[in-house]
Parts: structure tokens; C-alpha cells; sequence
């Protein structure tokens, strides 16, 4: 759900330069969204089969940002700006974007930052990539910020930027990368074209895909010329990806901008499915609840089916204070998408604030689920210590306390919850074996850390 924009923000990043005013500070964010991270997923799982990489193995990224960029890091990684996403206009230019990405990944060009982040969580790529300090999260959504100052965007700049021969060779893959899934190059043209507007522009206006990806006359020759000759340039995209490209720019827009701006793009006269998407978001942030079910409601009537739907509904009943009625929304999401992490964490949420024993136990399995499919999920791994803690299960409940401060850099807690899981456990099984890694991880750090001051 892209409620996590608003209570499963991983980081909030402040960004400034000595050239800019405190006001003109720009917030960044990791942002958790079931719908739109499934929907990259399915148009870029073609591609990364063509380009011989398992695509369960790619991690979908989605930053709230509104440049158009997007960059690989720490491996097979894909980070995506919303801006991006919503300013797209059809399901090719996403793709052709996620192409070049991908030959990235397949061409090798990431070895010369395997060092620095091939052990590194997605969120501490992040932190390195923004010069910034993770902050801990709470549970619903803080986070603390940290200051990038001046010199260090460029740094993360020269960090992501490619070679022109990289860019030449990344375009290169990603041509036969559409060509092998017969799908049209057209978009990642319109994208080029898109881009070299922006040449003209001074470096501090253009967008940041622009800087870390030189767009040169030949690569834009090249990708034209590919598209004159391929047999494929006319291939139209599918009505459904059409729709599903269509549905996350609403529901991205809807969530980010202010309701008024999504009122006045999808007016009411709109009665397409994307238009009341995004009025049933706007609606519910402004607040107008009663409004926003009616909407929602009407759209789970058309498609009874839609995971997404049921899950908008169990999130404004939870997120305003009905917390009993938004079980069965949650249920019915999970049951229709079972293997979604997000849907069973919304769900054992939901579940948890009901304080019933048998609510409890079932939050439990929600969560377990949730840390299986995402076990780098902190916030996951905090709501199961309060889903056992709840349940008067103190062992499991200080075992997933251990996960969660490990995943929050917080060490020596970390490491005090291992040991109090282990006593209450006992001396076996795959959780004990677990809580020797967690021990061993935190013991390392500490004497790393320990040797660093010894240095100084």
C-alpha cells in the first residue's frame, strides 16, 4: 500500500546545498507501495529473463522523489523516482528506462562499487548513495533526518554515473533485450527525447537521470536507428499493462500531491478506473472517509477481485480509528495476493490493535509470513515482537526485537534480546541458530568499532 509513503517511511532525508534555502529543502524517502512495486515487476520480469538474471533476485526501489531518475546500486537493485513513474506517458518509456537499468546489471558495470555495498541492506545503500545517516523508525512512520550538505550530491553523482562506452553498451543490451521479448524500443526514444530538452538547461535544473547519464547525439542515433528497423517498433502494449501503468500514476500522484491537485487532474466528470482511484485517495487524505469508501466501494463492486481495492479500503478504515472493520478488507486482499508481504503486514497491523488472543496469534502468522518473504523489513520484524509480546510469547517476541535492532544498527540492544531469546527458547533449532548469527554480527561490529578507536 502506498500507505507507507505515510507509516512504513523507511528514511527521511533532508537535502540541501549552500545555494539553496532552507524552505526550498527537498525531503526524500523510501516509499512501500504492494501495487506499484508488483506492476514494475511484471513489466520488467520479461527483461530481466532476456537478460539471463533471475528476476526474484531484482529488488524493486521506489524513492519519493519528483526528478526523473533511476539507477541500479548494491547489485541488482533498480531504484525508481515517483517522478519518473508519473511523468511517463505509456508503459514503454518505463520499460525502456528498466532495459538500460538491467543492461547495467548484465554488462557487469556495477563491479567497481562491489566493494563499498555488495553487503549492504537496500537502506544503507541508500544512506550511502544520499551521504546521509539511517534514521529509526517509529511505528508510525518518524524518522529521523540527516543533513546532506553541499558537495556530497555531486559525490553520489560521480557514484552512480556510468562510462559513455557503459551507456553505449547498456543501450546496446537493452535494445536486444525488447528485441528478444518482441517488445517496441519507441518509449525508451520518447524518454531520450524527453531528456534532451533538458541538455540546454544549466546542471542545477536538469533532472538527475540527465547528470549520471550522459545523453549523447550517438546514443540517441543509435536507438532511433534501432527502432526504424526493428520489426517490432510497432508492437502495441497490452490493454491490461496500459491500465496497470495508468493506475499507478494515479495512485502516486493521488498520495503524494495535495487532494485539491488530484481533484482538478481526475475530475469527477472522469469515470474512468484510474480517475476514481485517485479521487478515492484524494478523499481519503483530505479527510472525507464516508466519501472515499463510496468510491472505493463502487470500484471493489466492478472488479471484486483487485487486492489493491480491498487493501485501500482496510487502510482508511484502519487509519481512522476502525480498526475492527478493516480486518476483512485486509483479509480479502491477502487472500487474493497471499505471497504480497505488505498486504500481510497490513493485515497482522490491523490484527494487533484489536488486543484479542485469537486476532493475536493470527498477526503472529501474518508477520512471520512477512519477514519470511522480507526479512529486511525492520518495521515487519517490530510489529511481530509486539504480535508475540502481546501474546505472551516473550521468547519469539525478544527473537523478532533482535532482528528489528539489528536491522536498526542498534547493537548492543540487539545484542541483549538474542540472549534473553536464547534463554527462553533454548539451545536449538533454526531460530537459535539465527540468534548465534545475530550475536556474532553484533560482536564484530563492536570490536571493529573498538579497534577504530584504539587507531585514533
Amino acid at each position: 500500500m502506498l500507505t507507507r509513503i505515510f507509516l512504513l517511511v523507511t528514511f527521511l532525508f533532508a537535502l540541501f546545498t549552500p545555494q539553496a534555502p532552507a524552505q526550498a529543502q527537498q525531503r526524500r524517502q523510501f516509499i512501500r507501495d504492494a501495487e506499484v512495486e508488483n506492476t514494475i515487476r511484471i513489466f520488467g520480469t520479461p527483461i530481466f529473463q532476456a537478460a539471463g538474471l533471475d528476476p526474484a533476485a531484482i529488488r524493486i526501489v521506489l524513492i519519493n522523489d519528483p526528478s526523473l531518475n533511476a539507477f541500479v546500486a548494491g547489485g541488482q537493485n533498480i531504484f525508481f523516482h515517483t517522478g519518473l513513474i508519473i511523468r511517463s506517458e505509456q508503459p514503454g518509456q518505463l520499460i525502456g528506462v528498466m532495459a538500460h537499468e538491467t543492461g547495467h546489471i548484465a554488462g557487469g558495470h556495477l563491479i567497481r562499487n562491489a566493494d563499498a555495498m555488495s553487503s549492504a541492506s537496500t537502506e544503507a545503500i541508500l544512506a550511502m548513495l544520499l551521504g546521509a545517516a539511517a534514521g529509526a523508525v517509529s511505528g508510525r512512520g518518524e524518522a529521523a533526518g540527516a543533513i546532506m550538505m553541499g558537495g556530497q550530491e555531486a559525490a553520489m553523482r560521480n557514484l552512480l554515473a556510468f562510462s559513455r562506452s557503459q551507456e553505449q553498451q547498456a543501450d546496446q543490451m537493452a535494445m536486444r533485450f525488447l528485441d528478444d521479448t518482441q517488445e517496441s524500443a519507441k518509449g525508451m526514444l520518447e524518454f531520450f527525447e524527453i531528456l534532451g530538452d533538458q541538455e540546454i538547461l544549466v546542471s542545477a535544473r536538469q533532472d538527475p537521470y540527465v547528470r549520471t547519464h550522459p545523453l549523447t547525439r550517438d546514443r540517441v542515433a543509435f536507438v532511433r536507428e534501432h527502432v526504424g528497423r526493428s520489426r517490432f517498433s510497432s508492437q502495441p502494449w497490452s490493454a491490461e499493462w496500459v491500465e496497470m501503468h495508468r493506475r499507478i500514476k494515479a495512485k502516486l500522484f493521488a498520495f503524494i500531491e495535495p487532494p485539491v491537485k488530484t481533484m482538478q487532474r481526475y475530475k469527477e466528470t472522469d469515470v474512468s478506473l484510474e480517475a476514481r482511484y485517485a479521487r478515492a485517495i484524494a478523499l481519503y487524505r483530505k479527510p472525507d472517509v464516508e466519501g472515499a469508501l463510496t468510491l472505493i466501494n463502487g470500484l471493489i463492486k466492478d472488479r471484486p477481485k483487485d487486492p489493491y481495492f480491498w487493501e485501500l479500503k482496510g487502510q482508511m478504515l484502519f487509519e481512522n480509528a476502525r480498526g475492527a472493520e478493516a480486518i476483512e478488507p485486509y483479509k480479502q486482499a491477502v487472500a487474493l495476493l497471499p505471497n504480497s508481504a505488505l498486504l500481510r503486514l497490513g493485515l497482522g497491523q490491523a490484527e494487533i490493535e484489536t488486543e484479542d488472543p485469537v486476532m493475536l496469534s493470527d498477526a503472529a502468522t501474518n508477520l512471520s509470513i512477512a519477514v519470511r518473504l522480507e526479512p529486511e523489513d525492520r518495521f515487519a520484524w517490530q510489529q511481530l515482537a509486539i504480535a508475540f509480546g502481546r501474546n505472551d510469547n516473550e521468547g519469539m517476541a525478544s527473537y523478532a526485537m533482535a532482528e528489528y535492532l539489528l536491522l536498526a544498527g542498534k547493537l548492543p540492544e540487539a545484542n541483549f534480546h538474542a540472549n534473553k531469546a536464547e534463554q527462553l527458547l533454548g539451545k536449538q533449532g533454526a531460530i537459535w541458530l539465527r540468534l548465534q548469527d545475530i550475536k556474532e554480527q553484533a560482536s564484530q561490529v563492536k570490536a571493529a568499532k573498538e579497534r577504530e578507536r584504539k587507531w585514533w
